[in-house]
């Protein structure tokens, strides 16, 4: 890990030399307080305030007309999002949509590519996976006619914290149809190699598809050239498309053609969707796995949000947030040591994703501190601290200024005025 100056000039220094630093302004920042909650809500940019308002605009205007007419056509606004989203995930223009939300995707895409047949009943994850996903999995073997308790294998962690590929490749048996996982595990920020599970499950002819909603618009992709089998997303969290906002699917253009598992009025080709025929054409490509009409409202930010990422590249935004995670590690260990707060994210480059994660007994009157101290933190049961400074619009003088702000509340024992225990939404 690199070490850095510790001093506050140093922190205003590298924003000086920051060649993205003028995205900051893009955004509504809070002036007197710093917000590291990126991965689970991203800021507003202005922008995206733009695009919406466009939107909301061309439904005045047109009526419904705006289904095919304005700038952005409401009717074709799905599949072209995701010709603009494609290059952030590392794939072709039509292997991706922008439609529903991350477990309506889950379930569209394991109600697709789950194919229970002899002995290959089961879908392999992992223990450390977002629980709605784990919910989803369960859902689709009950409907299936299986017992989740038999026939959803749940990979373990060693640690508690991340998981170890050998394991994931271990359990990847002849009883496996499918497989789902995460690109990066949202507790601790580990960066799976997909590129090596993919090429593992395709050696035993399984179907593996990630929940890339922790990684999307913070690490590189290249889902195409990984020749992974499908991926979901959301884009409210590094992409910052808003509370809600419509989420992503990716398909690899080798299951184009293929009937989609739930079919709806958006899975049709548009030339054949207005026949109103009792019998689907699906779409040729990605757009085949919508299912219903598309919520324009909840799309239109992302139109101006993808347009930052796509001016500055996934390259660059991943250089900087490595680099800011890395300075504010270095910042911990020598500002906070003593205090009981444990590194728990990978500390490797390659293998981390957005965020710091740390842990402490009193980790949730700890986030209430920050909070009031002017820090948005994040708290994720039962002890840990997440922290994500954002490449677009954090600066590492917001770094600085926070692991000044933890130390106080650490040392003055600040915590101890609020309760040990989350908040209905945590």
């Amino acid at each position: 890990m690199a070490k850095f100056d510790h001093t506050k000039n140093y922190a205003k220094k590298l924003d000086e030399l920051d060649n993205l630093a003028q995205y900051r302004e893009e955004f509504y920042t809070d002036k007197t307080g710093i917000y590291l909650d990126g991965n689970s809500l991203g800021l507003l940019s202005k922008r995206a305030e733009k695009s919406l308002l466009d939107l909301l605009d061309s439904w005045k205007r047109y009526g419904i007309d705006g289904w095919t007419n304005g700038e952005n056509p409401w009717f074709y606004l799905s599949e072209k999002l995701g010709e603009e989203m494609a290059p952030i995930v590392g794939a072709n223009a039509k292997e991706v949509v922008v439609s529903g939300s991350t477990t309506i995707n889950l379930h569209q895409l394991v109600s697709t590519f789950y194919k229970p047949e002899n002995q290959r009943t089961k879908i392999l994850a992992d223990e450390l996976n977002f629980p709605s996903d784990i919910y989803a999995l369960k859902s689709q073997l009950k409907l299936k006619g299986y017992d989740p308790k038999e026939n959803l294998v749940e990979v373990k962690s060693d640690d508690g914290h991340t998981l170890n590929e050998a394991d994931i490749i271990a359990a990847m048996t002849e009883d496996i149809a499918l497989i789902v996982l995460p690109g990066v595990l949202y507790r601790s920020g580990q960066v799976l190699d997909m590129k090596r599970l993919t090429e593992e499950a395709h050696k035993r002819n399984i179907v593996i598809g990630f929940d890339l909603c922790h990684s999307v618009g913070s690490i590189v992709h290249e889902l195409s050239e990984w020749d992974v089998d499908f991926a979901f997303w959301c884009n409210y969290k590094h992409l910052n498309g808003g509370p809600g906002s419509t989420g992503g699917l990716y398909v690899n253009q080798r299951h184009f053609g293929s009937e989609p598992g739930l079919a709806g009025w958006f899975s049709s080709r548009k030339d054949k969707q207005f026949d109103m025929d009792h019998e689907l054409t699906p779409a040729d490509d990605a757009g085949a796995y919508q299912i219903g009409t598309p919520n324009i409202f909840s799309m239109a930010p992302i139109i101006g949000a993808l347009s930052m990422f796509n001016e500055v590249g996934m390259k660059q935004i991943r250089e900087k947030s490595l680099k800011l995670t890395s300075y504010f590690m270095d910042l911990i260990n020598v500002e906070l040591a003593g205090f009981g707060l444990k590194i728990r994210n990978p500390i490797e480059d390659h293998k981390r994703g957005g965020h710091i994660y740390l842990e402490h007994p009193e980790a949730a009157r700890i986030c209430k501190a920050l909070k009031a101290d002017g820090v948005v933190p994040d708290f994720r049961t039962p002890n840990g601290i997440r922290l994500a400074p954002v490449a677009l619009y954090n600066t590492y003088e917001d770094i600085w200024n926070a692991v000044q702000i933890l130390k106080s509340i650490m040392k003055e024992e600040k915590y101890k005025k609020f309760e040990n225990k989350r908040g209905v939404v945590a």
